[in-house]
């Protein structure tokens, strides 16, 4: 199959709407984390049912990507295409695909979850009241077969493309992108457009596009549900990017650890070369464009754009200094343009419907939407897409169904390991790049990781700062030894070993790491400190001053003692891993304080509420 122009691609586009489908289609969720939650064997069992019922002809089986559900993986959606009408099941069980099949696409089955559905597509549907979520950068995904670029087609793919290589001039595609004010998804927040017109007015024989999937924060997973769900969304993005600055090579930085994520891209890019969509002569248009794969290590420090080129081409992944900026001097000293899986995924849409309509979502300086990775505490983990402007207790709260176990909300890390901790009384502030900066956080690629009542936020800003520590390349001192010293003063903290004098450095040292460090990592790495420093001080106080820790987590200030309930079933002393616990049977037991480990296990398994924990 070979697409050669517009009017090709628009015909088979209507040729593949039009061809007849089943009364029913089942999408079956096989991202990463539905396979891991064990979809393969519900998959196997649909098919087989349907065999076996013979209804091979009546219900179509789709395997898509990430639905965002991975709070009730593995997850399923029966669409009557009659109707229109839609079940979503969540925590489908082998045993209970037979009654799925029976009840058919109008009913739900008896002893099955169903999920409500929270999000419409911007670009097909008017916004129901209940809707939530606006899904453009995933409105493929879960929705298609990412492996068949035909159902990409099917979907208006490939016509931003079309559209803008037979029907705009490349300086037309830039002021697009420009007057739509997307800004980039990776993190920092610059205006796309303005990067593309940087590098569009340099004067050089070669240029590169890069996609950044490079995904590194911890909790985050947006880039990756992506590229497993819909990546010919990424390579059209892709390619409109290189007709607007004047580049005929595209590079995919991905890390290798995201393997179904490259088995589909590279099928994808197969795909598209194929159709003619990919290479030389494009649409019968003069431009060429071709896109390879490079793999990454796992580098947290390679999503900055100069350590990630350095990768490229072979070097250590190490930032530099900055100018000249990669749109003027990137990639074999060529001007280049670098974002991120989400960024791209936004560009066709864009195209497709112009400026104007991606500016009428979000907020005026902050348009469109944010797919942000819902983890932690919070009782329905997933992928949500909602617009810029929206509460963080929305999604906390309405989305997320608010924190497990009933336990009580504490704060929200935004923005990974770069970003800081937003406490309950910012809970009703609109979500955009400023007000979350002018909260002390960021909002990073998209990780949100929700913290309860039991997490101790001297405790956290450790963790953080600890993965930073672990991922900085060295190059710079700020960031190579100030945040040692740093870590080691949480560690005192925590240990119970600090004074007032130490908080003092912790404060000052954070304020000259970020002003002097080299990159983007090392200069926001000391964010998870000071934000916690100045929303949780009482937090730091009790562990300096009083030598407790209030969550009860840091182990060396954690005192447990039996108390009075203990009826003497010797379940602590069975299940104490150093036998510090003794006492006969039936009476009450002891701990020896100069043995004990902190541990906990003893407390977590009295089932008599016998031991208390200071």
């Amino acid at each position: 199959m070979f697409i050669a122009s517009k009017d090709a691609l628009n015909s088979y586009a209507a040729k593949i709407k039009g061809a007849a489908s089943a009364e029913t289609t089942i999408l079956v969720s096989m991202g990463t984390c539905g396979i891991a939650a064990g979809t393969t064997p519900v998959l196997k069992a649909i098919r087989s049912e349907i065999a076996e019922r013979n209804l091979q002809n009546a219900i179509d089986v789709i395997e898509v990507g990430c639905m965002g559900l991975c709070h009730c993986e593995p997850s399923i959606e029966i669409i009557n295409n009659n109707t229109g009408k839609r079940i979503i099941y969540g925590d489908v069980a082998e045993s209970q695909v037979a009654a799925i099949i029976a009840a058919g696409s109008d009913t739900p089955a008896q002893g099955t979850r169903t999920v409500e559905r929270t999000w419409y597509y911007p670009e097909f549907e008017t916004k129901p009241a209940s809707a939530l979520q606006a899904k453009i950068v995933l409105r493929n995904t879960g929705r298609i077969n990412p492996e068949k670029i035909d159902e990409y087609i099917a979907e208006d793919g490939y016509q931003a493309l079309a559209k803008a290589l037979t029907g705009m001039k490349p300086d037309e595609v830039v002021n697009e992108i420009v007057a739509s004010g997307l800004r980039g998804r990776g993190g920092g927040g610059f205006p796309t457009g303005k990067k593309w017109q940087f590098a569009a007015v340099q004067k050089n024989d070669e240029k590169f596009m890069i996609c950044n999937a490079d995904e590194g924060d911890p909790g985050a997973f947006m880039d990756r549900a992506v590229l497993e769900g819909d990546p010919h969304s990424v390579l059209e993005a892709m390619a409109i990017g290189g007709y607007a600055i004047g580049a005929h090579v595209g590079v995919i930085y991905i890390r290798a650890e995201y393997p179904l994520a490259v088995k589909r891209l590279q099928i994808a890019i197969e795909q598209a070369r194929e159709y003619g969509l990919l290479g030389k002569n494009i649409f019968n248009s003069g431009f060429d464009f071709n896109i390879e794969i490079k793999y990454g290590a796992g580098a947290f420090v390679c999503g900055e754009e100069t350590a990630l080129i350095h990768s490229i081409e072979g070097m250590r992944g190490e930032p530099t200094f900055k100018p000249p900026f990669p749109a003027i001097q990137g990639l074999w000293k060529k001007p280049t343009v670098v974002n991120n899986v989400e960024t791209y995924a936004n560009v066709c849409a864009i195209i497709r419907k112009g400026a104007d309509w991606f500016k009428s979502i979000g907020t005026a300086g902050s348009p469109g939407t944010k797919v942000f990775a819902l983890a932690g505490k919070v009782s329905k983990v997933g992928l949500v897409e909602v617009p810029m402007g929206i509460k963080l207790r929305d999604i906390i709260f309405s989305l997320g169904d608010g924190i497990k176990d009933g336990k009580a909300f504490k704060a929200v890390q935004t923005g990974g390991p770069s970003g800081g901790c937003i406490t309950s009384k910012s809970l009703d502030t609109p979500i955009d790049y400023e007000t979350l900066k002018g909260l002390g956080s960021m909002m990073g690629s998209g990780g949100m990781i929700v913290m309860d009542e039991d997490d101790c936020m001297v405790n956290v800003a450790r963790f953080f700062l600890e993965f930073t520590l672990d991922e900085s390349c060295g190059k710079c001192t700020p960031c190579r030894i100030g945040n040692r010293r740093l870590f080691e003063m949480l560690n005192e903290i925590c240990d119970g070993r600090a004074t007032m004098e130490t908080l003092d450095k912790l404060k000052n040292l954070s304020r000259t790491i970020k002003d002097t460090a080299l990159c983007g990592l090392g200069q926001t790495s000391p964010n998870p400190v000071l934000s916690t420093m100045v929303n949780f001080e009482d937090e730091y106080l009790a562990h300096i001053q009083e030598g407790k820790c209030p969550a009860g987590v840091c182990a060396n200030l954690i005192h447990y003692e039996i108390n009075d309930k203990c009826v003497g079933c010797t379940l602590c002393a069975r299940n104490c891993p150093v036998s510090c616990i003794s006492g006969d049977r039936k009476q009450k037991h002891y701990i020896d304080q100069t043995k004990c480990v902190k541990c906990g296990v003893c407390y977590q398994a009295c089932k008599f509420h016998a031991i208390d924990k200071n």
